[in-house]
């Protein structure tokens, strides 16, 4: 499967520079959060593939407001044929006037709220956040922290991915990907990346064309 991750930041050359080479052979196109309605919406007609994303701290969508022709998954385990994703969108919380921000008590209740499910799905094969783990490419201020749930979440059900965004590469210290002990690639999907894998084989079998 080849999937186009996006997050935090248009890349224009998807977009103002769109040309369908780029996005050859893509199957699955997940945003991660803090993108622009119409730049998904744009996305999702042109390369004509299943569009999932969850909501980063600064989007405002609502029931009269999203983009159309997309799935939000957040908070939610999707199945998309065999393949199951779990959406868990937003930020630590910063701010008492906050939308799609939780404090870390906050996010292990979500999580507790689909447990049932994830059970039921014998787990998940992708972890899509806007925010990384706490302790893996985060930052120190309490804006930029991770959360300590999804490592709880990883180290259980060792998903093959985790897609995240939140951690721009301006702010220093980037790292595209890492390597988690439980065996699961994290990923920051800041801007644009695209990359094959195979479901069904042993991991580490990443191939990355978009970096």
């Amino acid at each position: 499967m080849r999937i186009l991750a996006l997050s935090d930041k248009e890349d224009l050359g998807l977009w103002n520079y769109y040309a369908p080479e780029k996005v050859e052979g893509v199957d699955l196109i997940i945003a991660c959060g803090d993108l622009k309605k119409d730049y998904l919406e744009f996305l999702v007609t042109m390369i004509n593939k299943p569009l999932l994303y969850v909501n980063g701290n600064h989007d405002r969508f609502n029931d009269n407001y999203y983009p159309e022709g997309c799935e939000n998954i957040d908070g939610k385990l999707f199945l998309l044929n065999d393949l199951r994703v779990l959406g868990l969108g937003g930020s630590n919380k910063y701010s008492d006037e906050a939308i799609n921000m939780y404090s870390q008590k906050q996010m292990k209740k979500r999580v507790n709220r689909i447990k049932k499910n994830i059970k039921r799905n014998n787990g998940f094969d992708i972890l899509v956040a806007h925010a990384p783990i706490k302790g893996y490419g985060d930052q120190e201020d309490i804006a930029h922290q991770g959360f300590e749930v999804f490592e709880d979440l990883i180290n259980q059900y060792k998903p093959k991915i985790m897609l995240h965004g939140h951690i721009h590469r301006e702010y220093g210290n980037f790292q595209r990907i890492i390597n988690h002990p439980s065996g699961t690639t994290l990923i920051n999907c800041f801007e644009s990346v695209i990359f094959d894998i195979d479901f069904k084989k042993d991991k580490n079998n990443i191939v990355f064309h978009r970096f």
